[in-house]
């Protein structure tokens, strides 16, 4: 009877053990964009990405730094010609991907059925490098920059401009309920400029890291009952 207690108490230590020196699981973000992602005018730590993954750490979840492809006026096809130039390889299954592409699109008048067609073929992209789990993808819709002191010396009127971000937004948010992957709606907190006027950058167009925390609580939110389903 004491050699049968002695072996339970040896086998529960050393999968106590065993437990306690497991790795720490890792998550890994890959972010694709344009100035919104690679955060213009504001600090490495204010970009949205920087900002999501402190926030999930808080919460016990840990991130490596981000990477990011993404740079100030890439549209959706430039930002395809980079991604295919960087030869990027998913980190692991643990690969969470972020993508917020077409104001540059929208700002040089091009055709949202085009946009349409890239948008898709970044969204695919995107699932392959989150080993094509829906649910490790996080679009971010586009947004309004109409709504900022930049806009007011544009040959649009801000009201023109709201309207065909709208449209482009409605375009990447269809195809993202068709992949059934996340969507996240900020546009609405990029037009409370009135009532939040620091949420924008000392340029006068892009967000400031006030607004990019805002964005980051919603992204943080759905990535944490993702991963804590």
């Amino acid at each position: 009877m004491r050699q049968t207690w002695g072996l339970i108490i040896f086998f529960s230590l050393t999968l106590i053990t065993s437990f306690m020196m497991m790795p720490e699981k890792n998550y890994h973000m890959l972010c694709l964009g344009d100035s919104y992602t690679i955060g213009e005018s504001v600090t490495e730590q204010e970009r949205f990405p920087m900002q999501a993954v402190e926030l999930l750490k808080k919460a016990g979840i840990n991130f490596d730094k981000p990477t990011i492809i993404a740079k100030t006026g890439w549209t959706t096809d430039e930002l395809a010609a980079a991604i295919k130039e960087a030869n990027y390889t998913a980190r692991s299954d643990n690969e969470f991907v972020t993508l917020l592409i077409g104001v540059n699109n929208q700002y040089r008048d091009r055709d949202a059925e085009q946009y349409r067609k890239e948008f898709i073929e970044l969204l695919q992209t995107a699932l392959h490098f989150a080993s094509g789990k829906g649910n490790h993808v996080f679009v971010i819709s586009i947004p309004d920059w109409g709504a900022t002191p930049f806009a007011a010396n544009d040959r649009r009127s801000r009201e023109e401009i709201g309207k065909a971000i709208d449209i482009f937004n409605s375009i990447n948010k269809q195809e993202s309920v068709k992949a059934n992957v996340n969507y996240i709606d900020i546009t609405p907190i990029s037009r409370q400029l009135k009532e939040h006027p620091d949420y924008v950058a000392g340029d006068g167009l892009h967000p400031s890291g006030k607004m990019y925390a805002e964005w980051a609580k919603l992204l943080a939110a759905k990535m944490d009952g993702v991963i804590n389903k």
